[in-house]
Parts: structure tokens; sequence; C-alpha cells
């Protein structure tokens, strides 16, 4: 194929050959995204109706919240039909739409998850200073922010990776459309200009994940040295979720990206997708809702004026 234009639909990668595998794998990601919906939908009820969640801490985890719902449900609902209709395909801008709200959801959700790293360094280590930095207007600005980062480099990567050529065939070897291998189908020169973008953006990730740590350090070393045993976990209980969702995003999509080729295979990397395109939108609702005594009570009494 000489470019991008004769070609009317990719198709994906499935996630098995046979009919009941395939009804299977329906089911089981309609259970995920159920789960997810939910999950998410309720972090955003309780912290938008509840007062006591009215916080820079909330604000931020709401706006992970959406960026969850978003991102999940623009890979999964077209698997799920996929499987469902024994079928493989997906439009040219289908898969172009893919492209765009996938990079700009995970990247808006990476800055949400830096800034939310800023927000605990700010609070156990600067706690006089909490109010001043993290004001209302600074929390929207730095949120705008990071929905705007997202959006600039989903528009910069899919107006570049749709711009060149496409050579080789229409076969997606991922069973969402993704940059990486839509590169794989371009012409062998022409992809350059994107590898360089992509280069820049992996180094951008690299200083964001720095920031997360060096603060980390900071958070540790102030709650050791914290007297009270209370206010210790209390320290703990709002840091390590954040933690654990950070570890999870950003080890499952780095070893995605940087695995030597020599151990890449389509079920491997059909398996890392999931974990790093999928599970954290399920769990990220039930890590920070799990230690976190605030958000249990706002949850319960959300319940009990429900029913």
């Amino acid at each position: 194929m000489s470019n991008g234009s004769s070609i009317t639909e990719f198709l994906l990668l499935a996630f098995a050959d046979t009919r009941q595998l395939q009804l299977l794998h329906f089911w089981l990601f309609l259970g995920i995204y159920l789960a997810a919906l939910l999950g998410n939908g309720l972090i955003i009820t309780a912290v938008a109706c509840d007062h006591h969640l009215h916080t820079p801490m909330y604000f931020f985890l709401l706006n992970l919240s959406l960026l969850d719902l978003g991102s999940i449900s623009t890979t999964v609902p077209q698997s799920m039909a996929n499987s469902l209709w024994d079928s493989r395909a997906i439009s040219y801008w289908g898969c172009a739409a893919q492209v765009f709200f996938f990079a700009f959801l995970v990247v808006a959700e990476y800055c949400v998850l830096t800034i939310m790293a800023y927000d605990r360094y700010v609070a156990i280590c600067k706690p006089l200073h909490y109010g001043t930095l993290l004001g209302s207007r600074a929390c929207v600005h730095m949120a705008a922010a990071a929905w705007g980062s997202g959006l600039v480099y989903a528009v910069l990567h899919t107006a570049n990776t749709f711009s060149l050529p496409l050579c080789q065939s229409n076969v997606v070897g991922q069973f969402f459309c993704e940059i990486p291998h839509i590169l794989k189908l371009s012409c062998l020169r022409s992809y350059l200009r994107e590898v360089g973008l992509l280069v820049l953006s992996v180094c951008l990730a690299f200083g964001c994940f720095v920031f997360i740590l060096f603060s980390y350090v900071q958070i540790f070393r102030a709650v050791l040295r914290i007297p009270s045993e209370q206010g210790c976990h209390k320290a703990f209980s709002t840091c390590l979720p954040h933690l654990a969702v950070v570890s999870l995003f950003v080890s499952t999509a780095a070893f995605a990206y940087m695995k030597p080729p020599s151990i890449s295979s389509p079920v491997l990397d059909l398996a890392v997708a999931v974990l790093y395109s999928v599970v954290p939108p399920a769990v990220n609702p039930l890590l920070y809702s799990m230690r976190n005594q605030e958000l249990k009570d706002a949850l319960r009494k959300m319940m009990n004026g429900c029913f």
C-alpha cells in the first residue's frame, strides 16, 4: 500500500480465535469495564457531593477518575464489540480517534499523577504553606495544564502518525490502535520524525518520574520524623495508594515500550497492554478507597442516603 489514503480500515489483534474464548473475553472485559465505571463513578460522585472532600487532594483524585473513565472507554468497548461480533476491523478514522483519545487521556493522567505527588509533598513536608501553594486557583491551573499537555501531545502525535505513508499492511499488532504499532506499518524512513517526537516524550516522562521519586524520598524522610503513630499512619494512608497507582502505571508502560525485541511476542504484548491500559482504571478506585477513611466515610454516607 503506497500511502494511508488507500486504507479504509485496520485489523486489530484478536484475543482468541475460537468462539468460546471470544465470548469469554467479552464477558471478562465487560466485568472489568463495569467495575471501572462503578468505582470511578462512585469516587467522582462522592468528591463532588461531599463538601468535606473539597480539598486539593480529592480534586486531583476526581480528575484522575475522569481520565480513567475516558481511557478505558477508549479501548475496551471496541475490543468487546469485535469479540462479540467475531470481527477484527476498526475504521481508519476510528483508529485515528482511538490513538488521539488514548494518547490525550494517558498523558493527562500521568501529569495528574505527577501533580498529586507534588500535592502530597507540600501537605507533608511544607504543611504551613499548603493553603498558599495549593489554593483553589492554583489547583485549577495545574489541572488545566495537565489536560492541556495531554491535548497538545495527542494532536502532535496523531497528526504526525497519520500523515505518514503506510507501506506494510493494515494489520495492527495490538488489540487497540496505538502509535508504536501504527509506526510499524509505515515506510522505513518516513517515521523518523515521529520517533524523534517519541524520544522527546520519553525524556519528559522520565523527568516527571524523577520528580515523583524525589517527592516521595522527601515525603518518607518527613514521615519517619513524625513523633505520633497516628500522624505517621495518616500520612502513609494518603501516600501509599498514590505510590501504588504510579508504580503500576509506570512499570507496565515502561516494560511495554522498552522491553527488548528478543522477548517480544503477540501474547506478551497483549498481556502487557491489558496491564497498563485496562487494569489501572479498574483497580485505582480500590487502591484509593482501601486505606482512605475519609473517602470510605463519604461513600458510606452516600450509600446510606440512597438506600
